[in-house]
């Protein structure tokens, strides 16, 4: 699939909590908890649950989310397909970050172990 500006623009804009209740749900429909959700997130923003509450709370846009984060070193190692995107070939690192967030929420729904998941 081809992402257009207007993809990338749609993602930079779109509140961040207004998705962090789907992922909640996806991840506690399948058994997981919302605490395992908080660690994968964890794991890519370096954001612990009070800060991510406060982002919540602020309503900030996937933009602000990612420019305050400090992403993982090892999020490069986050790749496949995710919402029909192949993560390693999409171009704009704001997609991109936001794809790997999603694809971590979905293996983390798929029962994958967390140490997979983190890759470590």
């Amino acid at each position: 699939m081809q992402i257009t500006d207007k993809h990338n623009d749609r993602i930079a804009k779109m509140i961040f909590a207004s998705v962090y209740p789907h992922y909640v749900t996806k991840v506690e429909s399948k058994g997981r908890t919302k605490e395992e959700l908080h660690q994968v997130i964890e794991w890519l923003t370096g954001f612990n649950a009070k800060k991510l509450q406060v982002l919540i709370d602020q309503k900030v846009t996937f933009e602000t989310f990612f420019d305050k984060a400090t992403l993982n070193p090892n999020a490069q190692l986050i790749t496949g397909v995710i919402c029909g995107y192949r993560i390693e070939e999409i171009e704009n690192p704001l997609t991109k970050k936001a794809r790997y967030l999603d694809k971590l929420v979905d293996e983390l729904a798929k029962g994958r172990k967390m140490e997979k998941i983190l890759r470590s």
